[in-house]
């Protein structure tokens, strides 16, 4: 039975993998459609790629992905960008972003997710419940920098710490920030960055809630499994809610 159990894991574990590369490899391709092949002047792209060396992506891979999303050789990207809106378990709100070949494919199946979960989403019901933004997220080797002159000097809106806990890609020696822009600041925010020391872990487009609903630690743990059953859905590129 040990033997079986251990089998299982493995194949669990590589699922998992593989979903994690499958998304990485997506999130390359569309990096490298918005801002070109270039990964030295393109920070999104450049973030995406950092992450899938560190998680054992083959040179192969992403040079593929790369050349397929900027357009470059025979392949050409044909991923659809669709956002869906909804609630998890008590009434939290969320946005989903999926990434699709086959939209009449995904659709249906993120519909039958909410369903499950008895929290069906009326599309277009809750947008102005977050504010459409750009976001940063970085970390610097000087632990006493002062973020908020960097944010104001980067020409980003506002900034917070983050710590290692709330994103593994910060090293737990390093300073970390998630600086907030304004949609069309993204790409100048993140190259001022880049050139004053800042190493780039995410740099996107994003939804920021504006207000959180109190949850026990019980109802927390439900939204968390929802949320959890949205990104193990292989076409589902990021889920924002509502949710600290």
């Amino acid at each position: 039975m040990g033997r079986q159990w251990l089998q299982a894991k493995r194949e669990v574990a590589n699922l998992r993998k593989g979903q994690v590369v499958g998304k990485l490899v997506k999130e390359m391709m569309v990096a490298a459609k918005l801002g070109g092949a270039d990964v030295e002047g393109n920070p999104r792209l450049a973030a995406a790629v950092e992450k899938a060396r560190k998680a054992s992506v083959t040179r192969d891979v992403i040079e593929r992905a790369i050349k397929k999303g900027a357009g470059i050789g025979a392949d050409k990207l044909t991923l659809e960008h669709v956002v869906f809106e909804g609630y998890a378990p008590h009434k939290v709100p969320l946005i989903i972003e999926v990434l699709t070949d086959n939209n009449n494919r995904t659709a249906p199946e993120i519909r039958v997710i909410f369903k499950d979960a008895g929290q069906l989403g009326a599309p277009g019901s809750n947008k102005f419940l977050f504010d459409h933004v750009g976001l940063v997220e970085a970390h610097h080797a000087d632990l006493s920098l002062d973020l908020e002159g960097a944010a104001i000097e980067a020409g980003a809106q506002n900034v917070e710490p983050l710590a290692h806990a709330e994103n593994d890609d910060i090293p737990e020696d390093r300073l970390g920030a998630r600086f907030f822009t304004e949609r069309a600041d993204l790409h100048a925010v993140s190259q001022w960055l880049g050139s004053n020391g800042w190493t780039i872990v995410t740099s996107e487009l994003g939804y920021v809630a504006k207000n959180f609903p109190k949850l026990s630690d019980e109802q927390r743990a439900e939204v968390g499994e929802f949320l959890q059953s949205l990104e193990d859905h292989d076409d589902v590129h990021r889920v924002w809610a509502a949710l600290k």
